[in-house]
């Protein structure tokens, strides 16, 4: 198997990680009740940067996803639903979008900018898990 590894972008830290939910209900109490894990709240999006091992975790609801990668509140259907979310923070986000394209991936968004700063690129992993290549300014040192 001939692996080439980026040379045009390098991953810095994991930005965050959490569960896309379709019932924020049920989910936060799973996580709230059973795991002792507690959020703010941003309406129906829980997160917490409190988490040792991940800079912000969160419970993201599918419409919230959906709206994020098609302006829309439905996901398509002829997409997996992912069931999770991870971004990896990156060097250059223009150099990371431009070689996910070059290598063939799907891109649901493109080096698109986040009402809080945050610039990202989406995609879904072999995996079915909704990825991104992200600038997160907030979490740079």
């Amino acid at each position: 198997m001939n692996r080439k590894i980026s040379e045009n972008f390098k991953v810095l830290f994991v930005a965050g990680f959490g569960p896309v939910v379709q019932n924020i209900t049920e989910a936060h109490k799973f996580y709230l009740d059973t795991l002792g894990v507690s959020f703010e709240k941003d309406g129906d999006y829980l997160h917490t940067d409190k988490l040792k091992g991940v800079k912000h975790f969160a419970l993201w609801p599918l419409t919230q996803a959906a709206q994020s990668c098609f302006g829309s509140e439905c996901w398509p259907p002829d997409l997996p639903v992912p069931q999770a979310w991870l971004e990896f923070d990156v060097d250059n986000i223009d150099q990371a979008t431009a070689e996910l394209e070059e290598r063939g991936y799907t891109l649901l968004t493109r080096a698109q900018k986040e009402p809080w700063g945050q610039i990202v690129t989406r995609l879904l992993s072999p995996e079915g898990i909704l990825v991104a290549v992200t600038v997160t300014p907030g979490m740079r040192e």
